[in-house]
């Protein structure tokens, strides 16, 4: 089997590593089946900022064991997903002038203007992480997706420019280094949940994608196929179970298995007289607590969480106005209800987000939690098939290759013993 057909996604989130290995298949490849998925919990990460190299580590080395275990395959690299407060994401124009004699637009000049849009003034210790073009100007003519070939005298691009802070990108990429894997590209997370979970007429029609995890709440907003936005929600599945163990002065623990077992986000659907026993699962005396009550617990804080969804949506204007409506992603998606509370506090269609364009036996994969981890194998597939295509493939993925990191930092990384 050829390592080249082999593509791994490493989700690195608060709660959980998640690990995704793809292979391609068919007579072009032109097929991805996941073959293998694993997850661990992770440690030393907190709302998607490493907080303990060392912790980070073990939790990452762990999952990357599993996933060699379940496929009898050695895992050499791997695409990384990177998320956390620490994003931020703003629009820059670069103009060029077309530099052929005849006026015609070469894969040279589509490089040079994007690189003209890079020269954004870049917050210091940020660094750009990804430069997507979202339209073409040529000669004051908008909304073109590939002036390649065409005529005119000078060009120009709308892009998104996504920055992350340069000490926590660091932290990540030295955590997956020390593990032995080459690092493919980092990518944000979000934008590769949206690979796995959307198609091309939602991205056309407008969309948002939430990828609710356990600390935090990602957001990437879509329309007529360009990203017009992402955000971060420091607010995730985690705090609802506090709130429940606060509401119920019960430990977390417990708390967990009662938002996993009789969770939901819909009181208004549950009787008064369906009652659970809290001590039962809390290891204590026998307390018999109404599941409408814990529902009405879960219900205020996903409220929130939707009412600060909105507010981003608010900030460009589309505020019950995306007709492909959200598309819900991340463990926190898997709660009862959630649909519901979504379609009633954005007014818009809602819908739970699962892998699309995949095959696979792994059971695991029909998971909301595990779109990330796809999704950066979909990443991953999609822009070697685009490298192998050409230089307007790169450019048109607006992904900054990583490998600015430059070999001696790698090498450095990689002397370090494990």
């Amino acid at each position: 089997m050829a390592s080249k057909d082999i593509i791994c996604g490493l989700d690195i989130g608060s709660d959980n590593v998640r690990l995704a290995v793809g292979q391609k298949i068919g007579e072009e490849g032109e097929k991805l089946h996941i073959i293998g998925a694993s997850e661990t919990e992770a440690d030393g990460i907190t709302k998607g900022v490493i907080t303990s190299i060392e912790d980070a580590i073990s939790s990452i080395t762990a999952c990357i064991e599993k996933a060699e275990r379940m496929t009898g395959l050695q895992i050499d690299s791997a695409w990384v997903g990177i998320s956390g407060s620490h994003i931020i994401s703003q629009e820059s124009r670069g103009v060029i002038a077309v530099s052929k004699a005849n006026g015609e637009i070469s894969s040279d000049d589509v490089e040079r203007v994007i690189e003209a849009a890079r020269t954004v003034a870049t917050p210091p210790n940020y660094e750009i992480l990804h430069v997507i073009p979202k339209s073409f100007i040529v000669d004051g003519q908008g909304g073109i997706k590939d002036p390649i070939g065409m005529t005119g005298i000078r060009l120009e691009v709308d892009t998104q420019i996504i920055q992350g802070l340069s000490s926590q990108t660091k932290n990540l990429t030295k955590s997956v280094y020390r593990t032995g894997i080459e690092i493919e590209d980092v990518v944000l997370a979000i934008l590769a949940t949206s690979e796995a979970v959307l198609s091309n007429r939602q991205k056309e029609l407008g969309v948002i994608v939430a990828n609710i995890g356990g600390s935090t709440t990602s957001l990437v907003v879509f329309e007529e196929g360009d990203v017009m936005h992402t955000a971060n929600i420091p607010i995730g599945s985690e705090h609802i179970t506090s709130d429940i163990a606060i509401g119920l002065r019960i430990s977390i623990d417990a708390a967990e298995k009662i938002k996993l077992e009789y969770g939901s986000a819909q009181p208004k659907e549950i009787s008064k007289r369906d009652e659970i026993d809290v001590g039962e699962l809390n290891g204590t005396e026998s307390t018999f607590i109404s599941r409408k009550y814990i529902a009405e617990i879960i219900e205020a804080r996903v409220e929130e969480i939707f009412e600060k969804v909105d507010a981003e949506l608010k900030k460009i204007d589309r505020d019950g106005k995306l007709p492909a409506g959200i598309v819900l992603t991340g463990a926190g998606a898997k709660l009862t209800g959630l649909d519901e509370v979504a379609k009633r506090k954005l007014r818009l269609p809602a819908s739970i987000g699962y892998p699309l364009g995949v095959t696979s036996a792994v059971e695991k994969i029909n998971d909301p939690a595990f779109v990330t981890a796809v999704g950066l194998v979909l990443w991953g597939s999609q822009l070697s098939e685009q490298q192998s295509s050409g230089i307007m493939g790169q450019l048109m993925s607006g992904l900054k290759s990583f490998n600015k990191v430059g070999t001696k930092f790698k090498n450095i990384l990689r002397s370090i013993k494990k």
